[in-house]
């Protein structure tokens, strides 16, 4: 099995040897002399852990230097792209409060506005979610806690139609009634715990505020400055994006009828998903996002990246990092490393963008199941592998997908 010790190793030596798996050879796009450890990284965990489709993309200083689809799919044995979509789960965070700082930037929103306020949620049930504002909920310190209510909103359907006496499916205002019924896990800002209903409430200030539904308001502001058009919220069957694979079936919550079905093709009604984690999208659109975060593009100002990232009321974790505004974030030297995995059944990708300038995003359309081996690992293998480049290509292929 390959593990976070050897997993370097075996890449280097398949790529001496030119001794991948069969699966692993089939590849698109753009990788150069330099920076072939990392593509045959890639191949060796594609092969040991048996996925089909997958993507690499990866920028420095701006320039996108590496840009790889693996696998196909289907009858006609479609070749992934580069720009083919794969669900990205909660990596659409960051976008979302990129959309929110956005609109703080604008002047029609700030950070310490309360959600209550601005969506006329009823306080009978907790008077302290006056006290939840914008900036607590992309920090996670809403008082809302999973854990706790035994339960994650956002993939509640079947409890919360049953409380509200509704059939199936339901929607995002059936959330927002059950949720605000019920009273908060604990004091907001008293403690980080991340939960999925933050960033639904987030996607519904994005809408009060500007008068535009979720995804059009960040695909204008958010992505269309920086030429990004393929991302798109992802629909129930997925249509035109790669098939997503999981060996988990389940009884679907997109109707009353009781269907057992594959678990990304029912068992999550991705509607309610939006602005927590409904993105379809690109390894090198992602990439190329997180130019936003070093606030040098007209999306957001230097200092609105700043208030974006910045440290919350509790503190950094014991670890040194802390989360705000859809990033983990560290402190290293005078700069700051990102990160952030999505993972959902048939769907798993992973995003960094480091304090020197290097962006890395890897999507795969599956993730870690019981019995598979470990995923979580290969995040930190491949900032690695990447700090360990030493010398870097000086193209830029960004003309080619944007």
């Amino acid at each position: 099995m390959i593990t976070r010790r050897n997993l370097l190793t075996i890449g280097a030596t398949a790529l001496a040897l030119g001794a991948l798996p069969a699966r692993a050879a089939s590849a698109t796009g753009i990788v150069t002399d330099e920076l072939a450890p990392l593509d045959a990284m890639m191949r060796a965990f594609l092969a040991e852990r048996d996925i089909t489709c997958a993507q690499l993309a990866v920028a420095k200083a701006g320039r996108l230097v590496l840009a790889r689809g693996y696998g196909s799919y289907g009858p006609a044995n479609t070749a992934v792209q580069p720009t083919s979509l794969f669900r990205v789960a909660s990596l659409s965070k960051h976008i979302t409060a990129a959309a929110i700082m956005r609109l703080v930037q604008e002047g029609r929103l700030r950070l310490s506005d309360s959600v209550a306020d601005l969506l006329g949620l009823s306080l009978a049930a907790d008077p302290r979610l006056v006290t939840v504002s914008v900036r607590r909920l992309m920090q996670h310190l809403g008082g809302w806690d999973k854990t706790a209510a035994g339960r994650d909103y956002i993939f509640s359907d079947r409890d919360i139609a049953a409380e509200l006496g509704v059939p199936l499916p339901i929607g995002l205002e059936h959330i927002l009634r059950y949720a605000t019924s019920r009273p908060l896990d604990h004091d907001p800002g008293a403690r980080y715990s991340y939960n999925n209903y933050n960033f639904l409430l987030l996607g519904r200030i994005i809408e009060k505020v500007s008068g535009l539904d979720y995804a059009t308001y960040v695909k204008n502001k958010v992505m269309a400055p920086l030429g990004v058009t393929r991302p798109r919220l992802t629909t129930n069957p997925g249509t035109g994006e790669v098939p997503y694979l999981s060996k988990y079936t389940t009884t679907t919550v997109l109707d009353e009828s009781g269907k057992v079905v594959p678990y990304p093709y029912g068992g999550t009604n991705y509607a309610n998903c939006d602005s927590s984690g409904g993105w379809a999208a690109s390894a090198v659109d992602l990439v190329r996002l997180t130019r936003i975060f070093d606030g040098t593009t007209s999306v957001l100002t230097p200092a609105s990246v700043s208030a974006l990232l910045a440290k919350p009321e509790t503190g950094a974790f014991e670890s040194g990092s802390w989360y705000s505004g859809g990033w983990y974030v560290r402190s290293v030297g005078s700069g700051l490393n990102l990160w952030h995995a999505g993972s959902m059944p048939g769907a798993f990708a992973v995003l960094s963008r480091t304090h020197n300038g290097i962006a890395l995003c890897a999507t795969f359309n599956r993730r870690e199941e019981s019995g598979s081996p470990d995923f979580d690992a290969f995040h930190d293998e491949l900032y690695d592998a990447a700090q360990a480049i030493k010398t870097w290509p000086a193209g830029d292929l960004s003309s080619q997908y944007f």
